[in-house]
């Protein structure tokens, strides 16, 4: 008998995770054929969704799939995504969760349906990491665009909504 993968335990284990703190849970899932979900939402090869009880309807994650309905524009739509297409899940709040290794067939470039990307192609979308960089010069004192703007004297506060 095939051993089964460990990543839809872990999914499960972050999402609840997610839940029993408050946070609401997101999946990054890379889209294929094979995907079923609203394209008009699909950047760069790539989807990223709400998998909180508030967001969803009937959430089901089984070691295959994860399938559940969910609005887009206020229009209800079934949501199902292959397992091995999630690249990571994490709490909105505060970006902590788990990254996975894209598709196998889809990390090399190629899709199930299409055949090899041509020469001169962008690569696949995908997580990586970003190093982070140190900015101070010889003299270990901060970078000119470090300093801190002063504050501006005068007039009302103002709200700005970021959505």
């Amino acid at each position: 008998m095939p051993e089964v993968s460990t990543k839809p335990y872990l999914l499960r284990a972050i999402y609840e995770w997610c839940t029993d703190n408050g946070y609401t849970p997101h999946i990054a899932v890379v889209v294929d054929a094979s995907t079923r979900v609203p394209m008009q939402f699909v950047k760069n090869g790539e989807i990223v969704l709400n998998i909180s009880f508030e967001a969803t309807s009937g959430l089901k994650m089984d070691n295959d799939f994860i399938n559940f309905s969910a609005r887009f524009g206020g229009v209800s739509r079934d949501i199902s995504v292959p397992v091995e297409n999630v690249i990571a899940i994490y709490a909105r709040e505060n970006g902590q969760g788990m990254a996975f290794e894209a598709p196998a067939v889809l990390a090399a470039g190629e899709t199930e349906d299409a055949p090899e990307s041509a020469p001169g192609s962008l690569p696949p979308p995908g997580l990586a990491s970003v190093p982070t960089a140190d900015k101070t010069n010889a003299n270990n004192k901060p970078a000119p665009d470090d300093e801190p703007e002063p504050p501006k004297k005068g007039g009302r506060p103002v709200l700005t909504r970021i959505k």
